[in-house]
């Protein structure tokens, strides 16, 4: 098999995976999702990573995902610095841009996928590898195996961004995934491009 067979291949292997994962998430509740985005948030809120860092970037979620609201409000009430997403949709690029505060994040835009983030415009805030690096990024992601292995959603947002915290004079920070027990795999099909995160908290049984 050729480079670009093996190419198809995996692509066709991870859409095949998002599709049975999608199918998962459809069948759970608004309530069960609830009910493990708080067991998740409560074990990250006692893990020595999350207690430790100060520079912390959080992704803003969507109903599919676990729930980020109430960790954002505790980073703030724990005095840490907080960055968000914002993607470009038109490419893998994203940057990670400070957050001021609960008040600042709901004044910003919606995207088309429901999300708030910065405008295209907003120039003032601090990208995080412009200045400290970052000491956590929480990952999101479809699909998660036992072996650190990550399904997204396709654009290679989060892969493009860690290579760039690898070049920061502070390396490539801790990355920990929250995840639903329907999220996670037997196996994740991964190429060359994607990258390893080190951890997957999940509500354990």
């Amino acid at each position: 098999m050729d480079s670009t067979e093996r190419m198809a291949a995996l692509h066709a292997a991870k859409q095949s995976l998002r599709k049975e994962i999608k199918r998962r998430l459809a069948a759970l509740s608004d309530a069960e999702k609830r009910r493990q985005s708080v067991s998740v948030s409560q074990k990250l809120f006692r893990h020595p990573k999350y207690a430790s860092c100060r520079r912390i970037a959080v992704f803003l979620s969507m109903d599919d995902e676990v729930c980020t609201e109430e960790i954002i409000r505790d980073v703030f009430r724990g005095g840490k610095s907080c960055f968000i997403p914002r993607y470009e949709s038109s490419s893998s690029h994203m940057d990670m841009l400070k957050l001021d505060g609960l008040r600042d994040l709901q004044t910003l835009p919606l995207t088309s996928w429901s999300i708030r983030q910065p405008s295209q415009d907003d120039n003032r805030r601090e990208e995080a590898l412009a200045a400290g690096g970052l000491d956590l990024i929480l990952m999101p992601g479809l699909g998660f195996d036992g072996s650190g292995n990550r399904l997204g959603r396709g654009k290679g947002f989060y892969d493009a961004y860690l290579q760039r915290c690898s070049r920061h004079p502070r390396g490539r920070p801790y990355t920990i995934a929250l995840a639903f027990k329907e999220q996670l795999c037997q196996d994740v099909p991964v190429g060359s491009h994607d990258v390893l995160i080190d951890e997957i908290l999940y509500e354990d049984e």
